[in-house]
This record gives C-alpha cells, structure tokens and sequence, in this order.
C-alpha cells in the first residue's frame, strides 16, 4: 500500500509541478476542471451507487456549468455561485454535521444533488480566481488547509482524547483540531513576515484590516477545512465507502484529497475578493 501511495503521489507531482512552474495559468485551470470533474463524478457514485450511468451524466452537468458560466463572462454569477457555496457551508453543512449518522442517504438524495452542482463548480472558481491574484497567493492559501491537516494529525495522535464527531470521524479529536488551528496561526503569521504582503492573503489583510481580523480570518478558514472533511467523512458513511473512488491507487478518490479545500477556497476567494 505505501509503495502505490508513493507512486501516485510521484505521477501527481510529475504532472503537477511543470503545469505550476513552467506553463502558463490555463493550464492549471484545465487540471482543476479535472479533479473537479473527477469529483463530481466520486460524488455521484456516493450518493446513488445504483445508477453508474448517471454518474457520468452528473459529471457532464457539473462540466457544463463551469463552462456556461465561464463562457458568458458574467461575473455576478460566478459571485453568485461563490456566495451560494459560502452559504451553504455557513448555514446547511453544519445542520447536516448535526445530524451525524441520524440521516437518510434516500431522502437526502436530491439535497446531495444540488449541493455537488454547486459547491464543486465554486471550488473550481475560486480556486482560477486566486491563481489570478498570484501563484504564491494560491499556493499559500491551499497551504492552510495542510497546515491545519498536519498540525491536527501530529497534535491528536499526541493528546486526543476528546473525540471530535465520534460516529463520523474517530480518528479525530478536539485536541488535534486545536492544534491544527495554533499551527495555522504561526504559518499565517510566518507567512506576513517573511512573504511580500500583497502576495498572500494574510499578508494582504493583515496590511488592510489588521492583526486580529487576520487571525479571525485564518480561524475561520482552518475550521471550515475540519467542516469539509467530516462532510465528506459522513457522506462516505452513509454510503457504505471507505473511499470516494479508486482513482488514486493507495489514496482513494480525489474527493478525500480535496475534502478540506472545497469549503475553504470559496470562502478564501470571497475574502480576497473584500481586500
């Protein structure tokens, strides 16, 4: 298992890289498009395993509305969009989290439905918008989310022992997302001292509002990144998986590589976006 999870990850890497580095920014959209695809298409399998034609369709309408959107230029709706997933991860994801396992995946069918069409088609703008403001701003606004990752790995596996969301995720604990925060904290503040301000998010708040609206900001956003991936922790419980797919071979899908990103990045778009 680790010797396929290492040579996923070199190929990802090997592909990666020179599209970051060396190409111009169209090209990375166009890996976004897809793992979004991708996603869309893990998504569906999830929500309605039964129906692995509709899968591809679902991905097709995902496609085609980044597409539509993309193609009338219209900005108001793609803000529309964003808006529309930052409200859905502030207002419906938590009443969803609450329900822990209590829920059911036949009733809630049409609800998974819609939410997909539009909180993975956000993502994927989000994400071109920040490639706009700068490569680094990117990167180092997708960095949080790792940091955050890591830093509740290493912490929990340290001192957790207050369980999280016991009956979605138990392998995570209060400690471990305290821990990922504090992390994030010093990699945001690292990231105001020693980067040029206006290439990151943090150094451009930090310059526009402040310290502390900063530090809330970066709370914000490292909470939202443990809301994706209990999201999508219960998702696959309700379905019955252990992975979204089998795309990444020792990885799962791509859905469980980019949990954390697709509530985090909508939200990050719409901060820079206030600057």
């Amino acid at each position: 298992m680790l010797k396929t999870r290492i040579i996923t990850a070199t190929i990802l890497m090997a592909v990666l890289l020179p599209i970051l580095f060396l190409l111009p920014p169209i090209y990375l959209g166009g890996f976004f498009l897809a793992a979004l695809v991708a996603a869309a298409w893990e998504w569906s399998r999830m929500i309605a395993p039964e129906a692995k034609k509709a899968a591809w369709l679902y991905a097709a309408f995902c496609l085609a509305i980044i597409l539509f959107l993309l193609g009338t230029q219209a900005i108001s709706w793609q803000f529309s969009l964003l808006m529309m997933a930052v409200l859905f991860w502030f207002f419906l994801a938590p009443f969803i989290l609450a329900k822990g396992m209590n829920l059911s995946l036949q009733k809630f069918k049409p609800f998974y439905s819609i939410a997909g069409l539009i909180i993975l088609p956000a993502t994927w703008f989000a994400l071109v918008f920040l490639r706009e403001l700068g490569l680094v701003f990117l990167l180092s606004s997708m960095a949080l989310v790792w940091v955050a990752d890591i830093g509740a790995y290493f912490v929990g596996k340290a001192f957790g022992k207050h369980k999280l969301a016991v009956n979605i995720s138990p392998g995570k604990s209060i400690e471990g997302a305290l821990g990922g925060l504090a992390l994030c904290y010093i990699y945001a503040f690292l990231c105001v001292m020693y980067l040029p301000l206006g290439d990151t998010l943090f150094g451009a708040w930090a310059i526009r509002f402040g310290w502390v609206p900063m530090f809330l900001m970066v709370t914000v956003l490292a909470a939202f990144s443990v809301f994706g991936d209990l999201f999508e922790s219960q998702l696959k419980r309700l379905a019955g998986v252990k992975d979204s797919s089998h795309l990444l071979p020792g990885h799962g899908g791509v859905l469980d590589r980019v949990d954390a990103l697709i509530p985090t990045m909508p939200i990050a778009a719409l901060l820079a976006g206030l600057i």
